[in-house]
């Protein structure tokens, strides 16, 4: 497990930096119901991307089901995401990938849930990380429970920086809104100058990783095998 996580980290690291669902966050502290709204739109977020999780695992583990060879398709399958990550990252190099549409009707915490379940699907540099973090779960050969389990902390893990944003706005109010922006200025100038080429380590690692395990049969991920 300490290996898996030594791999995880830098994925979640990437896949963590999201100006879109940040800067919705703070659309929602400016609603009428601030801090059930944000936390509804960020929880939201979360469940939809655990089910996400679960359901992408479910589908890989299918396809490996059904070919003979499951540990050279769980790596045939990693090459692939590393060479989407590197496509992602040339094609992210404009900087819309941080732009979100807000939404276009009053805010409710039921509507954020929702909302945020939505959202978490936008935009392929965020979604392939994830993708990403699901095989390095399955290429680890834990049990069910213990998958399940790590998931559930790289959801958690993914939620924790974003709870910054119901927590300032309860212990601050009004006055943590200009920290909070400033803080969303600086996650969208992070991404749009950094993310193409954290996309690109990220890919390039997993392309190496994958091509070391097809090639000498094993990989050079500590976690992944």
């Amino acid at each position: 497990m300490t290996e898996l996580l030594s791999t995880l980290l830098p994925i979640l690291i990437v896949d963590a930096l999201n100006p879109v669902l940040f800067a919705l966050m703070i659309v929602a502290i400016g609603s009428s119901k601030p801090i059930a709204n944000s936390t509804a739109l960020l929880f939201g977020h979360t469940f939809a991307y655990t089910v996400s999780g679960i359901v992408i695992a479910l589908g890989l583990e299918r396809i490996t089901a059904r070919l003979e060879t499951p540990h050279t398709i769980d790596f045939v399958i990693q090459l692939i995401l590393g060479l989407l990550l590197v496509w992602a990252a040339a094609g992210s190099r404009g900087g819309e990938a941080s732009k979100a549409k807000e939404p276009e009707r009053a805010l409710t915490p039921a509507y954020c849930f929702g909302y945020g379940a939505v959202i978490n699907f936008i935009g392929i540099p965020f979604a392939l990380p994830y993708f990403a973090a699901v095989d390095q779960i399955l290429n680890a050969n834990l049990t069910t429970e213990a998958s399940v389990i790590a998931l559930a902390f790289y959801n958690a893990g993914y939620a924790l920086p974003f709870l910054l944003v119901p927590l300032s706005f309860g212990l601050l109010g009004e006055q943590s809104k200009p920290f909070l922006q400033k803080i969303n200025d600086l996650m969208v100038a992070v991404f749009d100058k950094l993310m193409p080429y954290l996309l690109l380590a990220l890919g390039l690692f997993l392309i190496a990783d994958a091509t070391m395990f097809l090639v000498n049969g094993e990989p050079l991920a500590w976690g992944s095998g």
